[in-house]
């Protein structure tokens, strides 16, 4: 009797282990299920992205390649001499980019001259006097919303607003008051690139670690000494790379500049004389090129300005990638 019952109860108890075994054997099949598809899904999404990667790719070279074969008839037919010819007549079939050179030149570097102290100045605002608040989150959304607004917004604002302005300083300095010119579109440019070297600058001071500053005032420097000999030094390589981005940005633009500078297709004599950036005139022009060598020479620019843009954008990531490696 004893040993019936003994029977059975090993009986059950060998039931229970053997219910136990098939639980976990179904818990790993359904771990090792899940596991797979985990890693099958980690396959395909990486698989996805190397193929958006290549596709970019392509298409970057792509617009290279279409722009060099559309650009070589000009480059035929006009060579080097094409970019320190002064004059631009395509009546006379005479094609010079010096005008346009000179004035995305003058009116990049001047809008960079205005525009770096109004983003160093953010950018140590929000970085370091005040990286949270209501007061901050206000001026970050305005900044956002400054590099948000599309570039003709900008260039009805300055022909409207700016240009009358600039009209009266010309009188009252003694020249020719036309509102329109390099100044004016120089302004325009320092406005719309003030959030690009402001966003990344603040980001850079905000990435200084606190050891470096607790140290300091440890040692009894003020704030301005903080600020002057360890935010500003160990940031300054992503401050550089923000002006470069803006820098970049200000070469590209063009229908804001088109509608404030006055669109004269010669050399500026002045700073407040109308002009033409490569952009602009790629821009007026490229409707009205009637014959190969015409549509070929302003396609040459849109390569030049292409080239340009990639060397600096490159330069730039670079010098963020070193500085962000040494934070």
């Amino acid at each position: 009797m004893d040993s019936a019952i003994n029977n059975s109860t090993d009986a059950i108890a060998g039931d229970g282990v053997g219910l136990d075994k098939i639980t976990l054997s179904k818990q790993k099949a359904k771990q090792t299920k899940r596991m797979y598809r985990h890693i099958k899904g980690e396959k395909v999404f990486k698989r996805g992205l190397t193929f958006t990667g290549i596709v970019i790719i392509t298409l970057v070279f792509g617009i290279l390649l279409t722009l060099f074969i559309q650009s070589l008839p000009a480059i035929k037919a006009l060579g080097l001499k094409f970019f320190w010819t002064k004059t631009w007549n395509p009546v006379q079939n005479i094609f010079g980019a010096l005008p346009f050179l000179v004035g995305t030149l003058i009116t990049s570097f001047m809008a960079l001259v205005i525009s770096v102290p109004f983003s160093i100045a953010i950018a140590i605002f929000l970085g370091e006097y005040f990286p949270k608040g209501g007061f901050s989150n206000f001026i970050k959304s305005t900044i956002d919303l400054i590099a948000a607004v599309p570039s003709v917004i900008f260039g009805f604002w300055g022909f409207f607003v700016l240009v009358p302005m600039i009209r009266v300083l010309e009188t009252k300095i003694g020249v020719m008051p036309n509102g329109v010119g390099l100044f004016a579109a120089s302004l325009v440019l320092a406005i719309m690139i003030i959030p690009y070297a402001a966003s990344l600058g603040t980001t850079m001071i905000k990435m200084v670690p606190s050891s470096l500053k607790e140290g300091a005032y440890a040692l009894g420097a003020t704030r301005w000494e903080v600020l002057r000999n360890v935010i500003l030094p160990y940031s300054k390589s992503g401050m550089f790379a923000g002006i470069l981005l803006s820098l970049g940005r200000a070469i590209g633009e063009t229908m804001a500049v088109t509608m404030v500078i006055g669109n004269a297709n010669f050399l500026p004599h002045s700073l407040f004389a109308p002009g033409n950036t490569m952009a602009s005139v790629i821009a007026n022009e490229f409707t009205e090129a009637d014959h190969p060598v015409y549509l070929s020479a302003l396609i040459e620019m849109g390569l030049f300005l292409f080239l340009v843009t990639f060397v600096i954008n490159f330069i730039g990531k670079k010098v963020i990638k070193r500085a962000t490696k040494n934070s």
